[in-house]
């Protein structure tokens, strides 16, 4: 095994892979950690595992699969049991006449080869795969699917018929083992393993659906029996400590989890509805962590702007949206990047989302009258530099934000609006006076989250005669000059076409003539202005810059436009 890393390495230098100097101090490092050669050169960042595993499959003589690009279908994958394709880095990737197509991360790896080939049977060709993709294919192909309506129809057929109390269902002893448990513990590891920024519980007529939503869209994942609608809900609301009692008015709540050694924050709502409590649940990762400025996808020119603005001791910049565009994303990145320790940092939010180390963080609560405005007014009290409110929900809080950016604060926040050039006449529809709406706001960025297109099944296509003049709107007569893409899509996608999601931005700078337009209260003139300000610098512009380099398509670019309209 060493005299083949040692001609892996070698192989590495004459592909220009890497560095002589470079393998000599992996090799020093291997010798020292008795770590492998490619995980030592990943970890140091020498090389990366799309560099490597193409040379590795050369060295064995065997060939390299890109699975993004490999199709696999997922009855074939589950040929191998789960335990044994996450303990051996392996994936059955196709079967052939007697024998299947097996992916490796390490396809030199003896006891793994003859385990599998037990397992399954037949003999087995290897494949190299890099580390990163096999662990993106085994999670989507391992779901929870069967064994959440297993657990389902277990969990219908303890309750039966029969009267059963939830109460003690919640709190007895080895509760571990209760379906109602397992049945939770693998929708919350299955919406883990795809993505789910949410999770929905809705008791219908005749059945009780779960959906997740995944990249902004709702996909059923599951329907069982409504009569164990009860016994989820209640355990639920066992966890995050809400009224059981209570099944008439709508309750809120938080707990947290740990999946696969991931701790997970969860926020639950729950509401009366005619068949029963419907209850949604967000999904917040906190291993993940926060974004930063660079990675929020911006454009240069507008990110240094932003910057520009942030470096002030005292302004307002709001961020503006629908629900689930990624306003609290953009803004808590900001606020990473201006924590710093000669400044004090306090937020008021309704419910904190990602707890910040260093900042101060306050929940709203409507219950015992804590407000926004009045953590707001003792906010100020505490001596801050930047102050993130949550979202202006009203007009005093508008003006209490408003006052305190004029006095020396760095205030941040939301509002819901279309855009971003009907954000101060919002505020002033709110209440607030256009002095100080054109003296204490200093900017305005509004933002979409458009869906990309899947990278296993893109393709180009011909645009629609809709699509073509709806185009021609940004592009003029340059329409035809670019080639377009979509996925029709594929099991990696689950058939969707698309696959993650980016940020789309607009900016608005309150200049001098707009803040001398604001403050002449002449709406024809200050919205004359904006649109020269930003003119090709819209939302809409921005989206259709990233259909032109293909990284989502036009109908995506229409839905945000369509948002804008209404």
């Amino acid at each position: 095994m060493a005299v083949e890393k040692a001609r892996l390495g070698d192989l590495l230098v004459q592909q220009k892979v890497i560095s002589q100097e470079q393998l000599r101090m992996a090799v020093e490092e291997q010798k020292r950690t008795g770590l492998k050669l490619g995980r030592v050169l990943v970890h140091n960042g020498f090389a990366t595992e799309e560099g490597i595993a193409p040379v590795l499959a050369k060295q064995l003589n065997i060939p390299f699969i890109n699975l993004k690009q490999f199709i696999v279908d997922p009855s074939i994958a589950r040929k191998l049991p789960e335990n044994l394709a996450r303990r051996f880095r392996a994936l059955v990737l196709e079967e052939r006449p007697g024998k299947y197509l097996v992916g490796m991360e390490d396809p030199t790896d003896l006891f793994a080869f003859d385990e599998i080939t037990r397992v399954l049977r037949k003999d087995i060709d290897l494949a190299v795969v890099t580390k990163t993709q096999l662990l993106q294919e085994i999670d989507r192909f391992y779901r929870k699917t069967e064994e959440i309506s297993g657990f389902a129809r277990e969990l219908e057929q303890e309750i039966g018929t029969a009267t059963v109390d939830f109460g003690a269902l919640g709190v007895e002893s080895g509760l571990e083992d209760a379906p109602v448990v397992k049945l939770l513990q693998s929708v919350f590891e299955d919406a883990m393993q795809v993505h789910a920024s949410d999770v929905h519980i809705e008791p219908q007529e005749n059945n009780l659906q779960i959906r997740f939503r995944i990249d902004g869209m709702l996909h059923l994942q599951t329907q069982a029996d409504p009569k164990i609608a009860s016994a989820l809900v209640l355990r639920l609301k066992l966890m995050s400590k809400m009224d059981i009692s209570e099944r008439r008015l709508p309750q809120d709540g938080r707990f947290n989890l740990q999946i696969r050694q991931r701790p997970v924050d969860v926020r639950i709502s729950t509401m009366p509805t005619q068949f029963g409590e419907s209850v949604v649940m967000r999904l917040l990762s906190q291993s993940e962590g926060v974004l930063t400025m660079d990675k929020l996808g911006m454009p240069p020119d507008m990110l240094v702007r932003f910057r520009k603005v942030m470096d002030r001791n005292s302004s307002m910049i709001l961020v503006t949206g629908p629900t689930g565009s990624g306003k609290t994303t953009t803004l808590y990145a900001a606020l990473t990047e201006m924590n710093r320790l000669e400044k004090k940092v306090i937020t008021v939010e309704d419910p904190v989302e990602y707890r910040l180390p260093g900042i101060n963080q306050v929940q709203v609560n409507e219950k015992i009258e804590l407000t926004f405005s009045r953590v707001l007014r003792s906010a100020l009290r505490q001596d801050p530099d930047v102050i993130l409110v949550g979202e202006m929900r009203d007009q005093e809080t508008a003006m209490i934000g408003l006052r305190a950016a004029m006095t020396g604060h760095m205030v941040l926040s939301t509002l819901h609006t279309n855009d971003a050039a009907g954000t101060p006449t919002r505020l002033m529809d709110m209440g607030a006076p256009s002095y100080l709406v054109a003296t204490s706001l200093q900017m305005v960025i509004a933002q979409r989250l458009l869906r990309k297109v899947c990278e296993s099944c893109v393709e180009p296509y011909e645009l629609d005669p809709h699509e073509r003049e709806w185009l021609r709107f940004e592009l003029g007569d340059k329409v035809d000059q670019f080639q377009y893409m979509h996925g029709p899509g594929c099991s990696h996608c689950n058939s969707t076409g698309y696959q993650g999601r980016f940020g789309v931005f607009e900016m608005l700078e309150m200049t001098a003539p707009l803040v001398v337009a604001a403050n002449s209260q002449d709406p024809g003139e200050f919205s004359r202005l904006v649109r020269e300000q930003m003119a090709g610098r819209t939302l809409q512009s921005h989206a259709v810059g990233h259909v032109i380099n293909g990284r989502t398509t036009v109908a995506e670019a229409m839905r945000i436009s369509a948002q804008l309209e209404d």
